[in-house]
Protein backbone atom coordinates (compact mmCIF):
# COMPACT_ATOMS: atom_id res chain seq x y z
CA UNK A 1 0.00 0.00 0.00
CA UNK A 2 3.10 2.23 0.69
CA UNK A 3 4.43 1.62 -2.29
CA UNK A 4 1.42 2.69 -4.38
CA UNK A 5 0.66 6.12 -2.20
CA UNK A 6 4.20 6.85 -3.60
CA UNK A 7 3.59 6.49 -7.47
CA UNK A 8 3.69 9.67 -8.97
CA UNK A 9 0.38 9.78 -10.05
CA UNK A 10 -0.71 9.91 -6.84
CA UNK A 11 1.65 13.53 -6.62
CA UNK A 12 -0.55 14.64 -9.67
CA UNK A 13 -4.15 13.67 -8.17
CA UNK A 14 -2.98 15.17 -4.77
CA UNK A 15 -2.27 18.61 -6.81
CA UNK A 16 -4.91 18.32 -8.61
CA UNK A 17 -7.48 17.83 -5.22
CA UNK A 18 -6.06 21.17 -4.06
CA UNK A 19 -7.83 22.79 -7.16
CA UNK A 20 -10.84 20.79 -6.97
CA UNK A 21 -12.95 23.33 -4.42
CA UNK A 22 -11.98 26.27 -6.75
CA UNK A 23 -12.84 24.65 -9.89
CA UNK A 24 -16.12 23.81 -7.93
CA UNK A 25 -17.09 27.19 -6.84
CA UNK A 26 -15.94 28.81 -10.28
CA UNK A 27 -18.31 26.24 -12.24
CA UNK A 28 -20.75 26.35 -9.77
CA UNK A 29 -20.79 30.08 -8.96
CA UNK A 30 -18.65 32.12 -11.20
CA UNK A 31 -16.63 32.63 -8.06
CA UNK A 32 -16.47 36.25 -7.70
CA UNK A 33 -16.30 38.61 -5.16
CA UNK A 34 -20.01 39.68 -5.07
CA UNK A 35 -23.06 39.88 -3.15
CA UNK A 36 -24.84 37.03 -5.80
CA UNK A 37 -21.86 34.61 -5.68
CA UNK A 38 -22.09 34.63 -1.26
CA UNK A 39 -18.05 33.81 -1.24
CA UNK A 40 -16.91 35.74 1.67
CA UNK A 41 -12.95 37.23 1.40
CA UNK A 42 -11.53 34.25 3.33
CA UNK A 43 -13.12 31.56 1.32
CA UNK A 44 -11.66 33.48 -1.97
CA UNK A 45 -8.05 33.81 -0.43
CA UNK A 46 -8.44 30.21 1.24
CA UNK A 47 -10.15 28.24 -1.93
CA UNK A 48 -7.78 30.33 -4.38
CA UNK A 49 -5.25 30.06 -2.44
CA UNK A 50 -5.15 26.39 -2.83
CA UNK A 51 -5.85 26.75 -6.17
CA UNK A 52 -2.79 28.40 -6.66
CA UNK A 53 -0.50 25.49 -4.73
CA UNK A 54 -1.93 22.80 -6.39
CA UNK A 55 -1.73 24.19 -10.18
CA UNK A 56 2.23 25.87 -9.22
CA UNK A 57 3.22 22.07 -8.60
CA UNK A 58 1.17 20.83 -12.29
CA UNK A 59 3.06 23.88 -14.01
CA UNK A 60 6.49 23.17 -12.33
CA UNK A 61 5.87 19.10 -13.41
CA UNK A 62 4.61 20.40 -16.59
CA UNK A 63 8.28 22.16 -17.72
CA UNK A 64 10.46 19.85 -15.60
CA UNK A 65 8.98 17.06 -18.60
CA UNK A 66 9.44 19.33 -21.62
CA UNK A 67 13.40 19.60 -20.58
CA UNK A 68 13.24 16.32 -22.13
CA UNK A 69 12.35 17.54 -25.83
CA UNK A 70 13.03 21.67 -25.64
CA UNK A 71 15.92 23.56 -24.38
CA UNK A 72 15.62 23.80 -20.95
CA UNK A 73 15.75 27.94 -21.63
CA UNK A 74 12.49 27.73 -23.47
CA UNK A 75 10.94 25.58 -20.91
CA UNK A 76 11.90 28.04 -18.54
CA UNK A 77 10.25 30.81 -20.60
CA UNK A 78 6.80 29.20 -20.75
CA UNK A 79 6.64 28.23 -17.41
CA UNK A 80 7.44 31.99 -16.23
CA UNK A 81 5.45 33.51 -19.07
CA UNK A 82 2.36 30.91 -17.05
CA UNK A 83 2.93 31.60 -14.12
CA UNK A 84 2.94 35.57 -14.36
CA UNK A 85 -0.45 35.09 -16.48
CA UNK A 86 -2.64 36.54 -13.84
CA UNK A 87 -0.84 39.85 -13.54
CA UNK A 88 -0.91 40.71 -17.38
CA UNK A 89 -4.84 40.22 -16.48
CA UNK A 90 -4.63 42.60 -13.76
CA UNK A 91 -2.63 45.20 -15.67
CA UNK A 92 -4.60 44.60 -18.67
CA UNK A 93 -7.62 44.98 -17.10
CA UNK A 94 -6.72 48.35 -15.80
CA UNK A 95 -5.67 49.17 -19.22
CA UNK A 96 -8.43 48.17 -20.75
CA UNK A 97 -10.34 50.56 -18.73
CA UNK A 98 -8.14 53.45 -19.15
CA UNK A 99 -8.51 53.13 -22.70
CA UNK A 100 -12.34 52.76 -22.34
CA UNK A 101 -13.12 55.89 -19.97
CA UNK A 102 -10.30 58.10 -21.71
CA UNK A 103 -10.54 61.65 -21.03
CA UNK A 104 -12.40 60.70 -17.71
CA UNK A 105 -11.40 60.89 -14.02
CA UNK A 106 -11.93 57.43 -13.43
CA UNK A 107 -9.71 56.95 -17.06
CA UNK A 108 -7.18 58.73 -15.32
CA UNK A 109 -7.07 56.73 -12.31
CA UNK A 110 -7.28 53.31 -14.38
CA UNK A 111 -3.99 54.39 -16.21
CA UNK A 112 -2.38 55.25 -12.84
CA UNK A 113 -3.49 51.78 -11.20
CA UNK A 114 -1.91 49.84 -14.25
CA UNK A 115 1.42 51.00 -13.78
CA UNK A 116 1.20 50.71 -9.65
CA UNK A 117 0.21 47.53 -10.64
CA UNK A 118 3.06 46.55 -12.82
CA UNK A 119 6.08 48.17 -11.22
CA UNK A 120 4.69 46.72 -7.44
CA UNK A 121 4.86 43.37 -9.46
CA UNK A 122 7.97 44.09 -10.76
CA UNK A 123 9.87 44.99 -7.54
CA UNK A 124 8.09 42.34 -5.96
CA UNK A 125 10.02 40.00 -8.23
CA UNK A 126 13.03 41.27 -7.71
CA UNK A 127 12.85 42.61 -3.89
CA UNK A 128 11.45 39.46 -1.97
CA UNK A 129 11.79 37.10 -5.03
CA UNK A 130 15.07 37.17 -5.73
CA UNK A 131 16.60 38.22 -2.81
CA UNK A 132 14.15 35.94 -0.75
CA UNK A 133 14.73 32.73 -2.88
CA UNK A 134 18.75 33.59 -2.88
CA UNK A 135 18.07 33.33 1.07
CA UNK A 136 16.26 30.12 1.10
CA UNK A 137 18.33 28.77 -1.01
CA UNK A 138 21.03 29.40 1.07
CA UNK A 139 19.90 27.85 4.18
CA UNK A 140 18.52 24.76 2.44
CA UNK A 141 22.17 23.99 1.11
CA UNK A 142 22.61 23.32 5.26
CA UNK A 143 20.48 19.96 4.62
CA UNK A 144 20.58 19.15 0.79
CA UNK A 145 23.39 18.64 -1.44
CA UNK A 146 23.43 21.86 -3.87
CA UNK A 147 26.31 22.20 -5.75
CA UNK A 148 25.30 25.76 -6.68
CA UNK A 149 25.64 27.30 -3.28
CA UNK A 150 29.26 28.75 -2.26
CA UNK A 151 29.98 28.37 1.17
CA UNK A 152 32.66 30.96 2.19
CA UNK A 153 34.26 32.47 5.76
CA UNK A 154 32.47 35.70 7.16
CA UNK A 155 28.90 36.97 7.46
CA UNK A 156 26.48 36.30 5.19
CA UNK A 157 29.04 35.22 2.96
CA UNK A 158 27.75 32.57 1.42
CA UNK A 159 26.45 32.60 -2.28
CA UNK A 160 24.22 31.29 -5.20
CA UNK A 161 25.97 30.77 -8.18
CA UNK A 162 23.71 31.41 -11.01
CA UNK A 163 24.51 29.14 -14.43
CA UNK A 164 26.31 31.28 -17.05
CA UNK A 165 23.94 29.88 -19.49
CA UNK A 166 21.74 33.14 -18.24
CA UNK A 167 23.79 35.24 -19.13
CA UNK A 168 21.16 35.66 -22.45
CA UNK A 169 18.77 37.07 -20.14
CA UNK A 170 20.65 38.92 -18.20
CA UNK A 171 22.17 41.19 -21.08
CA UNK A 172 18.21 41.64 -22.55
CA UNK A 173 17.04 42.14 -19.55
CA UNK A 174 20.11 45.07 -19.14
CA UNK A 175 18.84 46.83 -22.30
CA UNK A 176 14.85 46.72 -21.14
CA UNK A 177 16.03 47.96 -17.96
CA UNK A 178 18.23 51.25 -19.96
CA UNK A 179 15.32 51.92 -22.40
CA UNK A 180 12.73 51.65 -19.16
CA UNK A 181 14.29 54.56 -17.73
CA UNK A 182 13.58 56.59 -20.33
CA UNK A 183 9.96 55.42 -20.79
CA UNK A 184 8.58 58.95 -18.12
CA UNK A 185 10.30 60.79 -20.54
CA UNK A 186 7.44 60.56 -22.94
CA UNK A 187 5.07 60.78 -20.53
CA UNK A 188 3.28 57.64 -21.50
CA UNK A 189 3.42 54.09 -22.63
CA UNK A 190 3.33 54.38 -26.64
CA UNK A 191 3.79 52.08 -29.56
CA UNK A 192 7.44 52.91 -30.05
CA UNK A 193 7.66 51.36 -26.39
CA UNK A 194 5.85 48.30 -27.40
CA UNK A 195 7.36 48.18 -30.70
CA UNK A 196 10.91 48.32 -28.70
CA UNK A 197 9.89 46.15 -25.35
CA UNK A 198 8.09 43.13 -27.31
CA UNK A 199 10.54 43.12 -29.88
CA UNK A 200 13.53 42.37 -27.16
CA UNK A 201 11.50 39.83 -26.02
CA UNK A 202 10.48 38.16 -29.27
CA UNK A 203 14.44 38.51 -30.55
CA UNK A 204 15.58 36.41 -27.07
CA UNK A 205 12.82 34.25 -27.82
CA UNK A 206 14.26 33.84 -31.13
CA UNK A 207 17.16 32.80 -30.05
CA UNK A 208 16.87 30.39 -27.16
CA UNK A 209 14.45 28.28 -28.90
CA UNK A 210 17.09 27.42 -31.89
CA UNK A 211 19.33 26.28 -28.70
CA UNK A 212 20.08 22.57 -27.82
CA UNK A 213 18.20 20.04 -25.67
CA UNK A 214 21.02 19.75 -23.46
CA UNK A 215 21.53 16.98 -20.85
CA UNK A 216 20.42 18.83 -17.38
CA UNK A 217 19.96 17.26 -14.10
CA UNK A 218 18.79 14.12 -13.51
CA UNK A 219 14.82 14.68 -12.65
CA UNK A 220 12.90 12.55 -9.57
CA UNK A 221 9.45 11.69 -9.04
CA UNK A 222 6.68 13.40 -11.21
CA UNK A 223 8.42 14.52 -14.37
CA UNK A 224 11.11 11.17 -14.26
CA UNK A 225 7.56 9.47 -14.94
CA UNK A 226 6.53 11.34 -17.25
CA UNK A 227 9.77 11.66 -19.50
CA UNK A 228 8.98 7.65 -19.58
CA UNK A 229 6.37 7.86 -22.12
CA UNK A 230 6.60 7.74 -25.92
CA UNK A 231 7.28 11.32 -27.45
CA UNK A 232 3.27 11.63 -28.42
CA UNK A 233 1.73 11.10 -24.88
CA UNK A 234 4.43 12.58 -23.73
CA UNK A 235 3.94 16.06 -25.71
CA UNK A 236 -0.09 15.58 -25.02
CA UNK A 237 0.63 15.59 -20.52
CA UNK A 238 3.09 18.70 -20.70
CA UNK A 239 0.18 20.48 -23.01
CA UNK A 240 -2.34 19.38 -20.62
CA UNK A 241 -0.30 20.23 -17.49
CA UNK A 242 0.04 23.73 -19.05
CA UNK A 243 -3.20 24.27 -19.73
CA UNK A 244 -5.06 23.11 -16.41
CA UNK A 245 -2.38 25.04 -14.83
CA UNK A 246 -2.55 28.08 -16.70
CA UNK A 247 -6.30 28.22 -17.03
CA UNK A 248 -6.61 27.60 -12.94
CA UNK A 249 -3.77 29.93 -11.72
CA UNK A 250 -5.14 32.71 -14.32
CA UNK A 251 -9.03 32.73 -12.93
CA UNK A 252 -7.71 31.62 -9.27
CA UNK A 253 -5.57 34.55 -9.02
CA UNK A 254 -8.27 37.62 -9.48
CA UNK A 255 -10.53 36.23 -6.66
CA UNK A 256 -7.67 35.73 -4.75
CA UNK A 257 -6.59 38.83 -4.67
CA UNK A 258 -9.74 40.47 -4.39
CA UNK A 259 -9.75 38.68 -1.10
CA UNK A 260 -7.02 39.71 0.14
CA UNK A 261 -8.56 43.74 -0.83
CA UNK A 262 -11.28 42.80 0.72
CA UNK A 263 -9.49 41.47 3.92
CA UNK A 264 -7.03 44.44 3.59
CA UNK A 265 -10.10 46.99 3.65
CA UNK A 266 -11.13 45.73 7.18
CA UNK A 267 -7.47 46.17 8.39
CA UNK A 268 -7.38 49.97 7.33
CA UNK A 269 -5.05 49.43 4.24
CA UNK A 270 -5.84 52.22 1.59
CA UNK A 271 -7.13 50.68 -1.90
CA UNK A 272 -4.15 52.35 -4.09
CA UNK A 273 -1.72 50.56 -1.64
CA UNK A 274 -3.11 47.29 -2.05
CA UNK A 275 -3.32 47.33 -6.22
CA UNK A 276 0.59 47.96 -5.90
CA UNK A 277 1.22 45.58 -3.61
CA UNK A 278 -1.26 43.03 -2.08
CA UNK A 279 -2.52 42.52 -5.87
CA UNK A 280 0.59 41.88 -7.47
CA UNK A 281 1.63 39.32 -4.33
CA UNK A 282 -0.87 37.54 -4.77
CA UNK A 283 -0.38 37.45 -8.92
CA UNK A 284 3.15 36.61 -7.92
CA UNK A 285 2.66 34.05 -5.81
CA UNK A 286 2.46 31.07 -8.71
CA UNK A 287 5.96 31.82 -9.34
CA UNK A 288 7.35 32.17 -6.13
CA UNK A 289 5.36 28.59 -5.15
CA UNK A 290 7.31 27.00 -8.47
CA UNK A 291 10.54 28.34 -7.79
CA UNK A 292 10.69 27.11 -3.90
CA UNK A 293 9.91 23.66 -5.23
CA UNK A 294 12.52 23.62 -7.82
CA UNK A 295 14.98 25.11 -4.74
CA UNK A 296 13.57 21.89 -2.40
CA UNK A 297 14.55 19.50 -4.79
CA UNK A 298 18.01 21.22 -5.17
CA UNK A 299 17.63 22.76 -8.73
CA UNK A 300 18.10 26.19 -7.33
CA UNK A 301 19.99 27.12 -10.73
CA UNK A 302 16.26 26.15 -12.48
CA UNK A 303 14.80 28.05 -9.76
CA UNK A 304 16.47 31.07 -10.08
CA UNK A 305 16.71 30.87 -14.05
CA UNK A 306 13.19 31.01 -13.87
CA UNK A 307 13.07 34.05 -11.70
CA UNK A 308 15.06 35.87 -13.86
CA UNK A 309 13.27 34.58 -16.97
CA UNK A 310 10.03 35.64 -15.26
CA UNK A 311 11.69 39.66 -14.78
CA UNK A 312 12.80 39.92 -18.50
CA UNK A 313 8.75 38.82 -19.87
CA UNK A 314 7.28 40.98 -17.36
CA UNK A 315 9.57 44.17 -18.35
CA UNK A 316 9.49 43.54 -21.69
CA UNK A 317 6.35 41.88 -22.74
CA UNK A 318 3.93 43.34 -19.80
CA UNK A 319 4.75 47.11 -20.18
CA UNK A 320 4.71 46.94 -23.93
CA UNK A 321 1.37 44.94 -24.31
CA UNK A 322 -0.29 48.17 -21.78
CA UNK A 323 0.21 50.07 -24.65
CA UNK A 324 -1.46 47.45 -27.46
CA UNK A 325 -4.57 46.89 -24.55
CA UNK A 326 -5.57 50.58 -24.28
CA UNK A 327 -5.55 51.59 -27.61
CA UNK A 328 -7.67 48.81 -28.43
CA UNK A 329 -10.23 50.03 -25.64
CA UNK A 330 -10.06 53.59 -27.10
CA UNK A 331 -10.32 52.48 -30.70
CA UNK A 332 -7.27 54.25 -32.20
CA UNK A 333 -3.05 53.67 -31.78
CA UNK A 334 -2.78 55.82 -28.30
CA UNK A 335 -0.40 56.31 -25.21
CA UNK A 336 -0.97 55.36 -21.89
CA UNK A 337 -0.69 58.36 -19.74
CA UNK A 338 0.18 58.71 -16.43
CA UNK A 339 0.98 60.99 -13.38
CA UNK A 340 4.28 62.41 -11.86
CA UNK A 341 3.85 59.55 -9.28
CA UNK A 342 3.75 57.04 -11.47
CA UNK A 343 7.16 58.11 -13.61
CA UNK A 344 8.51 57.79 -10.52
CA UNK A 345 7.62 54.48 -9.51
CA UNK A 346 8.78 53.92 -13.11
CA UNK A 347 12.33 55.20 -12.25
CA UNK A 348 12.91 53.36 -9.16
CA UNK A 349 12.03 50.28 -10.39
CA UNK A 350 14.09 50.75 -13.29
CA UNK A 351 16.86 51.77 -10.78
CA UNK A 352 16.18 48.57 -8.64
CA UNK A 353 16.09 46.04 -11.87
CA UNK A 354 19.80 48.15 -12.76
CA UNK A 355 21.48 47.42 -9.41
CA UNK A 356 20.03 43.50 -9.18
CA UNK A 357 21.48 43.15 -12.76
CA UNK A 358 25.19 44.50 -11.48
CA UNK A 359 24.93 42.17 -8.51
CA UNK A 360 24.17 39.26 -11.06
CA UNK A 361 27.19 39.83 -13.36
CA UNK A 362 29.36 38.01 -11.65
CA UNK A 363 26.82 35.49 -11.96
CA UNK A 364 26.18 34.76 -7.96
CA UNK A 365 24.45 36.10 -5.44
CA UNK A 366 25.56 36.44 -1.94
CA UNK A 367 23.61 36.33 0.89
CA UNK A 368 24.31 39.88 1.75
CA UNK A 369 23.58 41.18 -1.13
CA UNK A 370 19.89 39.46 -1.15
CA UNK A 371 19.57 40.87 2.27
CA UNK A 372 20.55 44.83 1.12
CA UNK A 373 17.92 43.83 -1.91
CA UNK A 374 15.68 42.72 0.90
CA UNK A 375 16.06 45.55 3.28
CA UNK A 376 15.88 48.50 0.44
CA UNK A 377 12.56 47.09 -0.97
CA UNK A 378 10.89 46.59 2.68
CA UNK A 379 12.11 50.04 4.16
CA UNK A 380 10.71 51.96 0.92
CA UNK A 381 7.86 50.05 1.51
CA UNK A 382 7.21 50.36 4.69
CA UNK A 383 8.41 54.44 4.62
CA UNK A 384 5.60 55.09 1.76
CA UNK A 385 2.82 52.81 4.16
CA UNK A 386 4.03 55.17 6.84
CA UNK A 387 3.99 58.18 4.95
CA UNK A 388 0.22 57.45 3.29
CA UNK A 389 -1.07 56.59 7.09
CA UNK A 390 0.30 59.91 8.65
CA UNK A 391 0.08 62.83 5.94
CA UNK A 392 -2.83 63.68 3.68
CA UNK A 393 -3.18 65.96 0.79
CA UNK A 394 0.17 67.85 -1.35
CA UNK A 395 2.41 66.79 2.23
CA UNK A 396 2.03 63.03 0.97
CA UNK A 397 2.24 63.41 -2.76
CA UNK A 398 5.28 65.34 -1.74
CA UNK A 399 6.83 63.15 0.44
CA UNK A 400 5.64 60.15 -1.52
CA UNK A 401 7.57 61.45 -4.18
CA UNK A 402 11.09 61.86 -2.66
CA UNK A 403 11.16 58.88 -0.99
CA UNK A 404 10.69 57.30 -4.24
CA UNK A 405 13.39 59.62 -5.62
CA UNK A 406 16.25 59.01 -2.81
CA UNK A 407 16.04 55.27 -3.19
CA UNK A 408 16.36 55.48 -7.00
CA UNK A 409 19.42 57.08 -6.41
CA UNK A 410 20.77 55.11 -3.73
CA UNK A 411 19.87 51.81 -6.51
CA UNK A 412 21.58 53.76 -9.00
CA UNK A 413 24.42 54.54 -6.59
CA UNK A 414 24.77 51.22 -5.98
CA UNK A 415 24.53 49.51 -9.18
CA UNK A 416 26.94 51.93 -10.74
CA UNK A 417 29.19 51.67 -7.76
CA UNK A 418 28.77 47.07 -8.59
CA UNK A 419 29.31 48.07 -12.67
CA UNK A 420 32.73 49.96 -12.27
CA UNK A 421 34.01 47.54 -9.58
CA UNK A 422 33.31 44.00 -11.81
CA UNK A 423 34.08 45.60 -14.96
CA UNK A 424 35.83 41.90 -16.16
CA UNK A 425 32.40 40.35 -15.18
CA UNK A 426 30.85 42.57 -17.53
CA UNK A 427 33.38 41.97 -20.28
CA UNK A 428 32.06 38.52 -19.94
CA UNK A 429 29.14 38.50 -19.60
CA UNK A 430 28.89 40.39 -23.10
CA UNK A 431 31.50 37.79 -24.28
CA UNK A 432 29.29 34.90 -22.82
CA UNK A 433 25.94 36.60 -24.45
CA UNK A 434 27.61 37.26 -27.86
CA UNK A 435 28.98 33.13 -28.46
CA UNK A 436 25.23 32.22 -27.39
CA UNK A 437 23.75 34.98 -30.26
CA UNK A 438 25.99 33.21 -32.90
CA UNK A 439 25.83 29.86 -32.28
CA UNK A 440 21.99 30.27 -32.23
CA UNK A 441 22.14 32.31 -35.70
CA UNK A 442 25.10 30.06 -37.16
CA UNK A 443 23.30 26.53 -37.51
CA UNK A 444 19.82 25.66 -38.53
CA UNK A 445 17.22 24.77 -35.70
CA UNK A 446 18.01 21.83 -33.11
CA UNK A 447 16.93 18.67 -34.36
CA UNK A 448 14.56 16.62 -32.41
CA UNK A 449 15.86 14.20 -29.98
CA UNK A 450 15.08 10.69 -30.31
CA UNK A 451 13.39 8.95 -27.39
Amino acid sequence: MSERLRHPLVAVAGACLLTLPFVALFVTRGFHLDPTANVVPLTAVLVGGLAILGAAFLLAWGAETAEKDVPTAFAIAVLAVLAVAPEYAVDALYAWEAGAFEGTERGVEAANLAIANMTGANRILIGIGWAGIALLTIYRANQVRDSAVVQRPGLLADAVRIDRDISLEIVFLLAATVYALFIPLGGGIGVVDTVVLVGLYVLYLGIVVRGDVEEGDAHVGVPAYFQTYPKAPRIAVVLGLFAFSGLVIFEAVHPFALGLEELGTGLGIPPFFMIQWLAPLASESPELIVVIYLVNKARSTAGFNALISSKLNQWTLLIGTLAVVYSLAVGHIGTLSFDQKQAAEIWITAAQSFFAIAILMNFEISAREAVVLLVLFVSQVAAEFYVIQAYAGATEATLSLSLLYVFTGVYILLGLGLFVSRSGSLRELLGHTAVTVKDAFGRSPTSEPAD
